[in-house]
Order: C-alpha cells, then sequence, then structure tokens
C-alpha cells in the first residue's frame, strides 16, 4: 500500500525530477517506510513504500527488471500474487523479490494488456516499458485504489492524489460544471473520468491506459459485471452457500497476505460484526478490533459500542475504543479535509480519519465492512426504489436517492454554472446498458461499479492512508460481487436488504446485532449543525473566498443557514455541510494553488 506519481513527457525532452519530488513530497504520509524515485529519458516515476508483504528492502519501488526493461510503480496488493508467481515461474521467470509487486512487472511482459484481468486484489500501478517505450497504468475493479492524471502541454502526470498533482504545478483548477452537478446531486460522486476541478482526471475503474512516447493513446475496459440469471438458477441454499463460501475465501485471503498483523475496523453494524466471526472461524489468533465513537446529539446517539461490545464478548478480541468529543471533531475537521482527495460530504470521514490516526500505532493493515450494503442491498432506499410500481430504472432511482432535483440545482448555484442536467443522461445511460435483468439489478450494479466509487471506497482509502494504514475491503472481492450481482434482487432485498449476510451470521453473531436497526458510522454533529460547527460553516460561506468565487445562490444559502437543522437530502445528508464542505475543501486544497 503506497503513494505513487510520475511523468511523461510526450515532446522528449526529459522528465522533470523536481515536479518527481514536489509530488512525492506529498504522498509521503501514504508510505512513510521509503521513499524512492527513477528516470529513463522522457519517463519519471516517484514512489512513498506502505511495507506490508516482503519487508525487505528487494521489494522497495520504483522496481526496475533491467532484464526486461522495465519499471513500475504499484500501490496495492495482489491476492493471487503467489498462484500468479507459481505460473510465470513455470513459464521460465526468475524472480529476485518476494512480494506482490514483481509478480506484476513479469504479468506484463507474460500477457501484456491481459495483465490486469490476471490480477485479484485492489491495484492502482504505472508500467514503464523501456523496450516499446510505452507507459501502461491501470486500476482495479472497483476503484478502490486512487489514480489520477492531468496534462500540462506535453506533460502527462498522475499521482494517487489530486493533492499531489497539484504540488506539480502548472494545473488548471477552475471547476467543472459538470463535476459540480454530478457532485451535489450523487452525494458527492464525480464518475471517472471528471473531477471537481478541470484539470484534474481519474482513470475509470477497470479500465487501462497507455500512453506511447510519440503521444498515441488508448484506454480500454477489461472488466464489466453481469447482473443476469444463470440458467438453470441456483436454490435459495446453493445461493447462501455460495456466497458464504466465497466470502468466506475473501476474509481468509485478505488476512493471510501479509507479513504484518492485520486487524478489523469494528463498527457494531453486522459488516464488519461478521468480518470478525469469519476471522475467528478460520482460526485466525488474536483478532485485534478498533471502534470509534462520538458525543450524542438529542437526536441520533454518537456511538455504536453496546452492539461492537457484544462481538468483541463473544469472539475474546483484544479490542480498543476510542470516543472523540465534539471539540477535537472540530479541531480536527480541517486536517481531514485536507486528506480528501475530492470533496466528501459523508459525515463518517472525519471518523474514518481519527479512527485511523489511532489504529495506525497499533497495526498497518485493517479489514473493513464496506461494500456490503451496496453488493447486497443494505441501504434503507432500496426497499422504496423495489416498491415502485411504475417509472423508468431512472425516474425510480433519482425519487429515492438524487440529493437535489436539477430545478433545485438550478435554485443553488449562480448563473454560470446553471446549465443542462449531465447527471440524468449519464445515469440512464448506465441502468440501461445490457447485462441487469431487473430494476434492482440495473440500480445495485450502478451502485457497486459507479457510485461506491468515490462514496464510500475513496473515503476509506483517503482516510486510513493519510495515516499510513492499509484498509482491505472484502466485500469488493470481485468473484464474491459477480456471484451477488446474479443472485435475485428479491433474496439479496429479503428482511430489509443483505438477506444473503444475516442468515450467514445467525449462530455466528449475536442475534441483536443481526436484527438491529441497518445503523451509520455515526457522527451527529455534522447531520444535525449547530453551535460552533454552525460557526465554521457560516465562516467559510461567507468568507471572501467563497465570496469570489460565485458558486452559490446567496438567497439559497440564507435559506440554509437560517435552519440548518432542517435541510437534509433523500439518504438523510445535511445540506448546508455539503455546500460548506466544498468551500473549504477548495479553500484549503486549491486556493493559492498555481493555474495553467
Amino acid at each position: 500500500m503506497c503513494g505513487i506519481c510520475g511523468e511523461l513527457r510526450l515532446d522528449g525532452a526529459p522528465a522533470d525530477l523536481a515536479v518527481i519530488a514536489s509530488m512525492m513530497g506529498r504522498l509521503t504520509r501514504r508510505g512513510p517506510d521509503h521513499g524512492g524515485s527513477y528516470s529513463d529519458g522522457a519517463l519519471g516515476f516517484g514512489h512513498r513504500r506502505l511495507a506490508v508483504i516482503d519487508l525487505s528492502v528487494r521489494s522497495n519501488q520504483p522496481m526496475v527488471d533491467a532484464e526486461l526493461g522495465l519499471a513500475l510503480v504499484f500501490n496495492g496488493t495482489i491476492y493471487n500474487y503467489r498462484d500468479l508467481r507459481r505460473e510465470l515461474e513455470a513459464k521460465g521467470y526468475r524472480f529476485f523479490s518476494d512480494g506482490d509487486t514483481e509478480v506484476i512487472l513479469k504479468a506484463w511482459h507474460a500477457w501484456g494488456e491481459r495483465c490486469p484481468e490476471r490480477l485479484h486484489g485492489m491495484f492502482a500501478f504505472a508500467l514503464w516499458d523501456a523496450n516499446q517505450r510505452v507507459l501502461f497504468l491501470a486500476r482495479d475493479r472497483f476503484g478502490i485504489k486512487p489514480l489520477y492524471w492531468s496534462r500540462q502541454g506535453p506533460s502527462f502526470r498522475f499521482a494517487s492524489t489530486t493533492q499531489a498533482l497539484l504540488a506539480a504545478g502548472g494545473v488548471d483548477t477552475s471547476i467543472d460544471p459538470i463535476a459540480l452537478h454530478h457532485l451535489f446531486t450523487l452525494h458527492a460522486v464525480v464518475p471517472a473520468p471528471r473531477t471537481i476541478l478541470q484539470g484534474v482526471r481519474k482513470l475509470a475503474p477497470a479500465h487501462w491506459l497507455r500512453l506511447d512516447a510519440d503521444g498515441g493513446e488508448v484506454e480500454e475496459a477489461y472488466w464489466s459485471l453481469d447482473a443476469t440469471r444463470p440458467d438453470p438458477l441456483p436454490s435459495e441454499a446453493d445461493w447462501l452457500a455460495g456466497i458464504h463460501e466465497r466470502l468466506r475465501l475473501a476474509v481468509k485471503r485478505r488476512s493471510e497476505v501479509a507479513d504484518v498483523p492485520v486487524g478489523v475496523l469494528l463498527s457494531g453494524g453486522l459488516d464488519s460484526s461478521l468480518l470478525v466471526a469469519l476471522l475467528a472461524e478460520a482460526g485466525v489468533a488474536d483478532l485485534r478490533t478498533f471502534s470509534v465513537g462520538f458525543e450524542d446529539t438529542p437526536e441520533e446517539a454518537g456511538s455504536e459500542f453496546e452492539y461492537s461490545d457484544l462481538v468483541v464478548a463473544r469472539y475474546g478480541t483484544r479490542h480498543r475504543k476510542f470516543r472523540v468529543p465534539n471539540d477535537q471533531v472540530l479541531k480536527r475537521l480541517p486536517e481531514a479535509i485536507d486528506a480528501m482527495t475530492e470533496p466528501m460530504f459523508g459525515q463518517d470521514a472525519v471518523a474514518f480519519y481519527l479512527l485511523s490516526e489511532q489504529v495506525s500505532r497499533e497495526v498497518k493493515v485493517v479489514q473493513s465492512g464496506q461494500g456490503a450494503d451496496e453488493v447486497f442491498g443494505g441501504y434503507f432506499w432500496y426497499p422504496r426504489i423495489d416498491a415502485e410500481p411504475s417509472g423508468s430504472r431512472l425516474a425510480r432511482l433519482a425519487k429515492h436517492y438524487f440529493d437535489r432535483d436539477h430545478a433545485e440545482y438550478l435554485r443553488m448555484v449562480q448563473p454560470a454554472y446553471a446549465g443542462a442536467d449531465p447527471t440524468s443522461p449519464l445515469l440512464e445511460a448506465l441502468l440501461e446498458a445490457p447485462g441487469a435483468d431487473e430494476v434492482m439489478d440495473a440500480i445495485l450494479r450502478l451502485d457497486v461499479t459507479t457510485l461506491i466509487v468515490d462514496d464510500p471506497v475513496k473515503r476509506v482509502d483517503n482516510m486510513t492512508m493519510a495515516w499510513g494504514l492499509e484498509a482491505r475491503v472484502p466485500f469488493l472481492d470481485h468473484e464474491l460481487v459477480e456471484l451477488a450481482a446474479r443472485c435475485p434482487p428479491a433474496l439479496k432485498l429479503r428482511e430489509g436488504g443483505k438477506y444473503p449476510l444475516k442468515a450467514m451470521a445467525r449462530g455466528l453473531l449475536p442475534d441483536a446485532v443481526i436484527d438491529r436497526p441497518k445503523g451509520y458510522f455515526p457522527m451527529p454533529a455534522l447531520k444535525y449543525v449547530r453551535g460552533p460547527f454552525l460557526d465554521l460553516m457560516r465562516d467559510a460561506l461567507t468568507a471572501r473566498a467563497g465570496r469570489e468565487r460565485g458558486l452559490y445562490r446567496p438567497e439559497y444559502l440564507d435559506m440554509l443557514l437560517a435552519a440548518p437543522d432542517l435541510h437534509h437530502t433523500r439518504i438523510q445528508g445535511n445540506k448546508l455541510w455539503h455546500l460548506a464542505l466544498l468551500e473549504l475543501w477548495m479553500q484549503r486544497n486549491v486556493d493559492g494553488a498555481v493555474t495553467g
């Protein structure tokens, strides 16, 4: 788990090593164990390493295979690297290290552009083939690992974070109006390749990008998700048994493929609790678990300790729980915003940031339950969408998921950003694409392949990696997701959602954990906004920088500020927090940056 960056000059000039150094400086927290760089004429690489597999210097990066003429920077973990290594050794390849990084080098040499298809795990990597003078970039199937890029004249640059690209200079930091509409419609989701900044783009999940030194460029998808029923259709018992076995294997792989201890972020919900149970079932000794809680508000509890404590008692884990007072949340909020590669509205970003700080002092790797709700239909809006008697797939989704309809968006933004609706046509095309039998098949496929990438997958990566902590997400094992996508939606949505997981958990977890209402990582102070939190948001939105940016109509802003607790989205986000978060992110990450 690491931070990567690089530059390819398409005019043949040497790569700027000062630019590489600037980007690496912004990636240190992602990789505190080692830093290295590499150059080959027009190509320059930078890398910051978090050592998790093969802790020796042999797996430091950039990794160069002089015999094959290849160099690589890689962020992630390949869970099937041992199997791939054996296969490659049988082909005659010789290895000089014991980790997963070198396997990617040999896999490229053996299989070329088919290489990413063979990788089972989470990854973003850039590979330089000196013989072909080709730069090849790839990103995992669900975008668990980030990969941003930008162009400045003849320079193509990439990095794990937008902040690293901004540090390199020359980036157009004006706001992309289409991305702005996506951001405020889809709960801060901006589907690839766009970001909120005009000059920064991101490689889409399950895609690779090939750049030739003379400027030739090809981008392709290497994987897609099939959400149709198999023939013959398995029985309910077969579905449940298959999902159980596939999840058990996913959890086991993410525990075994590490040369350091692996813990669990235990929220007290079904998903993370089930990870603890399956790890115990697999015989993992000395389980380490971690929970965080916050102050209550009159409307909502600030922790789920009563449930996580039940799991800890059942399995005797070595448990640490942290309770964070609101004054600390407010004090540390700017740090969490600095760690966001893109603006994030999810209130649990700060929770993950503060929890990761504590956890990173004890372990380098944790498993986390993100993805279960999207894969198995756990959110409250799924049954509501399913119950709609009529309407297109897009109309059903919009009615229960969109943060703002287009008409409200037009009331919110200044005329410069008030164009036609770009979000609905994009989502309609994705929802109506072949390969989804039912409405809910299409909606769950959209969620797990597009929406989840920015919320919550990106949030987990950013907030854990800010402290050099690797988070692994077994519910996004692609073989598990492929199986679940073909499972009938009615089975997944039974009993309010996630029925296969609830059935699996019977006998493994206390019933109180299984049958509790769906919870969210509680952060009440950012949902029910008052006191110092309201002051922070008002100050950001009325500051000179915010006024000069000219995003929001004053009358809409005044409406939210007059009653900050009364304006929530369909999925329970605070609308004032949305506006304030974007402004805070721009002020802290963009203002003052050199623009192109």
